[in-house]
């Protein structure tokens, strides 16, 4: 029977639950939908349908009875809804183009095929695992397979009928789609270099298994008001955009009680984005899983459910202040108080994705390398897979960046296993454009977008490797193909937001609005929008050579992009 608000009840292995209805004053007023408050009646459509069956439940209406009666048996609150706690979304239909987003009904932009997500907690995956996805994807997915920019891999394509086998490939190998989408806690971030690189801080692997098990599946925690995304590093290259996620534990060392984690909570992006903000509270590894479930329990009870658009923990913590939210965290939900603790050191590097040849604390080294924006293939990811085994590694890591790494390579095997990667067109040595560009799926696969975004990224790429051979700063350009934000537009240096345009004939046409300064790190902020700065697809090389350029111009000696687009003034950067 699925657990409802009414009748959740804490579990040995999870965050303390809700106190029982019948303890709380509930009024007539339903403020915000928030259970805390005593507020249990849906206020919209989302909130119904997770109320009227839990989202996990519906894979059993897939394996008997959707996927043996097609497509068009699909319940459609299970089509648009809890589908997507088994990382299944409707993929766009083909033809429709971006103007026609915004008008359409939603079953009028329906394929009669999914978006099917495969969650990669930690970025971690064996070579039997990934040979796994790549059967997969070339099986069931057209050969489809894209490295997203929260450690998973997205496949296309995915026909209903082939749902259950799929899960059955994934699972032989320990791998899941289980709340890979959805009002669920996503996959968690980890640093990819975690156990393993020479400067760790600490390992959060155990932090990360750990979350898994307790919270992963568990029906107490899969009906929350929006996403939940999190993320554990011990890595001092702050390597998996701790700023912009629901909750984040980075590493630090505490001057008294060692090596730990810094607790952030309330980032996110989308069309309104917001940096976390830190708690100040230093967390030990082991206490790192119940800080955990205590932040989701306060989103899960106290997070706002009548408005969609405001149902981010990110506005309850604005809302509250960390003061707040730190002391109803402590009492409320964790029973003690948390120790005082410093904040990250400033990232040790200007990259924070891996890539290169690097040495392993045990001697042996790591390999990272980069996709044209995080586009591959099953066939291709079969290869990288051949090529990691019969170069002694097991091992392989994404990254949130869609990069990929192998681990354990021993030093005598280094030069031929980047030789192998090369000839794939997978480069260990990318120029800044291939290693700094992000896309997101764009309108070729997603519901949501307004333009094309893979295959400008890829374009874009290979434009200015050639018209500026010679440029070697750090840079990173992110593409997406409409508002909402799943390629970080706002904290890359050059970001890209997808909307129709005007062109110079008075034709509307793919195009962007530009975002220009942001950046991740500890002088996190966003981008900077000069007023009217649009730009057409077409025109988008010449652009980005164009500011580029001033930019080599008018610098200061060790000046980043970010802050000299900060100061230049808007003639500059049109």
């Amino acid at each position: 029977m699925a657990t409802t608000p009414e009748t959740a009840e804490p579990t040995a292995d999870s965050a303390p639950a809700r106190r029982p209805a019948a303890a709380r004053k509930v009024t007539r007023h339903r403020g915000e939908g928030q259970w805390g408050m005593g507020h249990f009646t849906p206020l919209n459509a989302n909130e119904q349908f997770k109320k009227d069956d839990d989202g996990l439940n519906v894979r059993t209406r897939i394996e008997t009875i959707y996927a043996h009666r097609g497509f068009d048996s699909i319940d459609p609150a299970d089509l648009r809804g809890r589908m997507r706690w088994w990382g299944l979304y409707t993929q766009r239909k083909e033809g429709i183009d971006g103007g026609k987003t915004a008008i359409l009904d939603p079953h009028e932009l329906d394929a009669e095929y999914f978006m099917l997500r495969v969650r990669i907690d930690g970025g971690r995956l064996t070579v039997a695992q990934l040979r796994a996805i790549a059967e997969v994807s070339e099986q069931y997915g057209r050969n489809t397979a894209d490295l997203t920019d929260r450690q998973n891999v997205q496949y296309h394509w995915i026909r209903i009928e082939d749902v259950p086998a799929i899960w059955q490939k994934l699972e032989a190998v320990g791998l899941s789609t289980t709340e890979a989408c959805g009002d669920t806690p996503r996959v968690i971030l980890g640093s990819p270099v975690a156990g393993i690189a020479e400067d760790e801080i600490i390992d959060g692997t155990p932090a990360v298994e750990e979350i898994h098990r307790r919270f992963i599946g568990n029906k107490d925690f899969s009906n929350l008001p929006r996403k939940f995304k999190s993320a554990v590093s011990g890595s001092p290259l702050l390597d998996v955009a701790h700023e912009i996620n629901d909750i984040a534990f980075v590493g630090v060392v505490h001057p008294e009680h060692g090596p730990g984690f810094d607790l952030w909570v309330g980032g996110g992006l989308s069309t309104n984005p917001k940096l976390g903000v830190r708690l100040g509270a230093w967390v030990p590894l082991d206490e790192v899983a119940d800080v955990f479930g205590g932040v989701i329990g306060i989103f899960r009870d106290y997070g706002y459910r009548r408005l969609r658009n405001r149902a981010r923990l990110k506005f309850l913590v604005a809302d509250w202040g960390t003061e707040k939210f730190r002391q109803v965290l402590e009492d409320e939900y964790l029973k003690y108080k948390l120790v005082d603790g410093p904040a990250p050191q400033e990232p040790s590097g200007r990259w924070r994705d891996h890539v290169g040849v690097h040495r392993q604390k045990d001697g042996n080294y790591y390999v990272g390398f980069a996709p044209r924006v995080g586009r591959v293939d099953g066939r291709l990811l079969g290869r990288i897979a051949d090529l990691a085994e019969a170069h002694g590694s097991d091992r392989l890591r994404t990254t949130a960046e869609q990069k990929m790494i192998v681990l354990d390579v021993a030093e005598d095997q280094v030069e031929s296993l980047v030789a192998g990667l090369e000839a794939l067109d997978l480069r260990v040595t990318p120029s800044p454009f291939r290693r700094g560009t992000m896309a997101c799926t764009g309108i070729e696969y997603c519901k949501l977008a307004i333009v094309e975004t893979k295959e400008r990224g890829r374009t874009l790429i290979d434009e200015m490797e050639k018209r500026l051979p010679d440029f070697d700063e750090p840079l990173t350009i992110n593409i997406n193909g409409c508002p909402n934000a799943c390629a970080r537009i706002q904290v890359a240096d050059i970001g890209l937001k997808g909307q129709l345009v005007t062109d110079e004939q008075g034709n509307q046409v793919e195009g962007y609005q530009v975002h220009l300064g942001g950046a991740l790190g500890l002088e996190a902020g966003f981008g900077r929008k000069v007023r009217g700065l649009k730009v057409t697809s077409e025109g988008l090389p010449d652009y980005v050579e164009r500011v580029l350029t001033r930019y080599r111009e008018d610098r200061a000696e060790g000046e980043r992009f970010a802050q000299w687009a900060a100061r230049a003034d808007e003639e500059q950067l049109s």
